[in-house]
C-alpha cells in the first residue's frame, strides 16, 4: 500500500487555551481531511470530495511544539468511492512515534462535471491488506446502515 505522509509542528494557533496547550481536535480533523484527500486524489487521479470521517477517537494528546506525522493509505474501493485510513502520530525528537489518532475517511471521485466517477479497484496483495479490506467492507456496511437510519429517522 502506498502511503501519503504529512508532517506538522503544533503551533500556538493549533492549540486550545488549556494551561498546557493541547492540539485542538478540530485542527487534527482538518489535517486528516487534507492528507486523506491527497491520498485519494493520488490513487484515483481525480478530484475527490469527502463523504464522511469515521471513528475519530483521540487516543493521546499532542501538545504545543510536538511534531505530528500523518500517514494515509487507501484501504478499500467501491465503484465511485474509496476509504482511506489516516494514522496520526506524535513523533518524538529521538524519532520514535506514538499513535494518537486513527481515522477512516470516505471520498467520492469526481469527473470534470463534478459527477461521481469510477475509481480503479483496490486489489489487496498481502494477507494484511486482505484483512484491512475485509474490515473496510464491514465499516461500509455499518455506514450504509447508519445512513439509512438518518434518511428514514428509524433505528436499525
Amino acid at each position: 500500500m502506498e502511503k501519503t505522509t504529512a508532517v506538522q509542528i503544533v503551533m500556538p494557533q493549533h492549540c486550545n487555551g488549556y494551561k498546557k496547550p493541547r492540539l485542538f481536535g478540530g485542527q487534527i480533523m482538518a489535517w486528516i481531511d487534507v492528507v486523506g484527500a491527497v491520498a485519494a486524489r493520488r490513487y484515483t487521479q481525480r478530484a475527490v470530495t469527502t463523504v464522511c470521517i469515521d471513528n475519530l477517537t483521540f487516543l493521546k494528546p499532542a501538545y504545543l511544539n510536538d511534531t505530528v506525522v500523518q500517514e494515509a493509505v487507501v484501504t478499500w474501493t467501491g465503484n465511485t468511492s474509496l476509504e482511506v485510513r489516516v494514522d496520526s502520530m506524535v513523533e518524538r525528537l529521538d524519532g520514535s512515534r506514538e499513535l494518537i489518532n486513527r481515522a477512516y475517511a470516505v471520498f467520492v471521485a469526481l469527473d470534470d462535471q463534478d459527477k461521481p466517477a469510477k475509481v480503479p479497484p483496490f486489489e489487496p496483495q498481502t494477507e494484511e491488506e486482505k484483512q484491512i479490506f475485509r474490515d473496510a467492507e464491514t465499516r461500509r456496511r455499518i455506514r450504509m446502515s447508519l445512513g439509512n437510519e438518518a434518511k428514514t429517522g428509524k433505528q436499525p
